[in-house]
């Protein structure tokens, strides 16, 4: 017996003469102590927890090299690598956890709508219940700050920029024909219908070098990733049908789109300020199907759409009113993956295609063109640290155009052009701490058809001075090879090219946002020509330049006031441009110097009804008057535009849906056409330019059939 407690003290003795004592403190960057810190060396059930002034000490078995991790909830993991044998009281220093949700975030030129975006000044929803949009995705668009209103076109015009400097990208893929055709002073509508999408980014300047192509802007339209059920909807509108259903299986899912819209019975009601032979009529339809796999996702999108109409215009050069007799057919599709490679390594990749075909009858002389449009990207990126992202990718931009013009009198004129245009970009986002962060950017590319490389850096940095506001900057170079209707006839061209300036204020806390922005843009190498409009035997050049400065503000409240949501939005633009045939520097004719919007929607419980008011405010817009001296000296009366919505839930899955745009009847004016030649006066003649109609009637309803007999469209309306 005396033998065993002797061997047993020995073993004891030994074990507590090879422990080894381990100790420190551990503080924050700011260098306070902090308690309650989990210490312990990896692999063993050696450690304990810092005191209240962040002291540690405990005894280990453990021998040579270890690693010590430290970890607290609200800070970034800490592991170092000790010698056991060699080790002394040390002071470790525990980050900020960036990844938490008050971190700052980088938004200098980017508003964001979707239920997942950290700082959405938009929702899903609200793409369809702002009133006056009636569904379209551009309209909606045009209540936000930085954008105009521009009715006779109903295109997206961005901080001074034409519609064509703002490109549009789905789920990362180039939209080449992202509008429906139309003819002139005649508003179009995007192509794509918003109940498909689950997130949007528009960014208004200084956006990614992921994206090229673009003077002005970009808009980013994300598809669902997943379904959430079956479901089947159904909707009977005055303009025409639509019906969509949705199948899910076990790892994918697929959704059918379908509309037709015809215009005739409604215009037969209501008379229009427009000469129609056929009005508007269209049948499109679209498609996503997803599949899941085990480290990935798998999308292909598709939408077609086949329209066409006839009319007769006013010509204010002759007594003879213009025909113009449209078809049009365009088709997009894109194919996506993204997923896991290895190493926390993610890869997103895909091809977009683009078909347009437009057959014009213009009194009698035949205009066919046809566009097709390619773009290939692959891109990588890893989050490296808590700290540092960094992704890398290239795409390249394949375009066909061709046109043929065939004269009454037997003329005949062929033009177009074939272009490729390939890119590489990186960019990387590092944290200095949950306060501040920076986005550092570069993208290259080369043009085949000009014989144009361009490097364009991008740069933004966001700094955090309080819990809910933080400020950003932002600067980015961007170039954009000339659009399709000087390309055809010359290709001698530079890239046109701007840079961008913005200054972000931004305040967010508890469904209230705030968003401010200054910005400044100039502008080289931008085409002129010599000609009333740009033709064959134009003079062509580079020598064009300008610039846009302005201030933009956003408000949106959610939760002061019970079932009511609104948002105000004001932009103040100076910019001017020398570029096209203009005969000095001048502000455009599509830019007004100051918008303002006002958006309400109040659920009013007892009636079971959505009530949407939309408000939209623009001064007047140049107009060049040819019987007054100076170049776009005159300026329209200002718009004033009052919208109003309705949606009255009949039973659960049952809407019935009314809008009425410009409620007051308000007689608008978007410009003035001007006669080439005066008069035996010596006054030139002009007509105004004003809506296709004072006001627009919108009756629907609408029916989900779901499993859970509870869905319905009201979100989409």
């Amino acid at each position: 017996m005396k033998l065993f407690i002797t061997l047993l003290l020995l073993i004891c003795s030994q074990n507590f003469v090879a422990q080894t004592s381990i100790s420190g403190k551990i503080l924050n960057e700011k260098k306070q102590p902090i308690a309650g810190a989990n210490v312990y060396i990896e692999g063993t059930y050696d450690g304990t927890s810092s005191d209240s002034l962040g002291f540690f000490k405990f005894s280990t078995l453990a021998k040579g090299d270890q690693i010590l991790k430290i970890t607290f909830l609200t800070l970034e993991n800490l592991s170092q690598t000790i010698s056991i044998e060699n080790y002394h009281f040390q002071t470790f220093i525990l980050k900020e956890n960036i990844n938490s949700l008050d971190a700052v975030i980088i938004n200098a030129g980017r508003l964001e709508a979707g239920d997942k975006a950290r700082n959405s000044v938009l929702k899903p929803l609200d793409i369809v219940t702002t009133a006056g949009a009636a569904g379209d995705i551009i309209s909606a668009l045009q209540t936000l700050p930085g954008t105009q209103t521009v009715g006779e076109s109903g295109r997206l015009y961005v901080r001074g920029g034409e519609s064509n400097e703002t490109q549009t990208f789905i789920d990362g893929l180039r939209v080449a024909q992202p509008y429906g055709a139309t003819a002139n002073n005649v508003p179009t509508r995007g192509r794509f219908s918003p109940f498909l999408f689950s997130g949007i980014s528009f960014s208004t300047g200084g956006y990614s070098a992921e994206y090229g192509e673009a003077l002005s802007s970009v808009l980013l339209l994300n598809t669902i990733n997943e379904a959430v059920q079956e479901q089947t909807d159904i909707s009977l509108m005055t303009v025409g049908l639509g019906l969509s259903n949705t199948q899910k299986w076990k790892k994918s899912s697929l959704t059918l789109n379908t509309a037709y819209i015809d215009l005739a019975p409604y215009q037969l009601a209501i008379p229009q300020k427009v000469a129609w032979n056929r009005p508007y009529q269209s049948l499109s339809g679209e498609a996503v199907f997803r599949r899941h796999f085990e480290n990935g996702l798998f999308k292909i999108y598709t939408a077609f759409d086949a329209s066409r109409f006839d009319l007769n215009q006013e010509n204010i050069n002759t007594q003879i009113k213009d025909r113009v007799n449209l078809n049009n057919n365009n088709l997009y599709f894109n194919a996506v993956y993204n997923g896991f490679l290895i190493d926390n390594w993610q890869l997103s990749t895909g091809v977009s295609y683009g078909s347009a075909q437009n057959e014009i009858d213009l009194n009698q002389d035949v205009v066919t063109n046809d566009e097709n449009a390619l773009h290939l990207k692959f891109k990588v990126f890893n989050k490296l640290t808590n700290r540092l992202k960094i992704s890398a990718g290239s795409d390249y931009f394949w375009t066909d155009f061709s046109e043929n013009y065939h004269s009454n009198l037997n003329g005949k004129w062929n033009s177009g052009y074939n272009s490729g245009i390939s890119a590489f970009f990186a960019e990387a986002d590092y944290f200095f701490s949950k306060k501040l962060a920076v986005n550092i950017g570069l993208r290259t590319s080369n043009n085949n058809l000009l014989n144009q490389f361009s490097i364009s850096p991008r740069a933004s940095i966001a700094y955090k001075t309080g819990k809910f506001n933080q400020f950003s900057f932002a600067y980015g170079k961007f170039e954009q090879a000339p659009k399709a209707d000087y390309l055809k006839y010359y290709q001698d061209f530079n890239n046109e090219k701007t840079q961008h300036y913005i200054f972000n204020y931004s305040y967010s806390n508890n469904g209230t946002t705030l968003r401010g922005e200054l910005y400044y843009k100039q502008y080289n190498d931008l085409v002129k020509f010599d000609t009333e409009l740009p033709i064959f035997d134009s003079n062509y050049s580079n020598s064009g330049s300008g610039f846009a400065r302005g201030i933009d503000v956003f408000w949106r409240e959610d939760k002061k006031i019970k079932n009511l949501s609104y948002w105000l939005s004001y932009s103040f633009i100076d910019t001017e441009r020398d570029y096209r045939n203009y005969v000095q520097s001048a502000t455009p004719h599509f830019v007004a110097k100051h918008t303002a919007s006002v958006v309400t929607k109040y659920w009013i419980s007892s009636l079971r009804s959505q009530l949407g008011i939309t408000y939209n405010f623009n001064s007047g817009r140049p107009y060049e008057n040819p019987n007054t001296e100076g170049f776009l000296n005159e300026k329209t009366k200002s718009f004033s535009n009052l919208n109003l919505s309705w949606a009255y839930l009949v039973s659960p899955q049952k809407i019935l849906y009314l809008s009425l745009s410009n409620a007051l009847g308000t007689q608008n004016v978007f410009g003035y056409e001007y006669a080439n030649v005066p008069n035996s006066q010596g006054i030139y003649e002009g007509k105004v330019i004003t809506p296709t109609a004072n006001r627009f009637v919108f009756v629907g309803f609408f029916w989900t059939i779901s499993k859970d007999k509870k869905t319905n469209q009201l979100e989409n309306l």
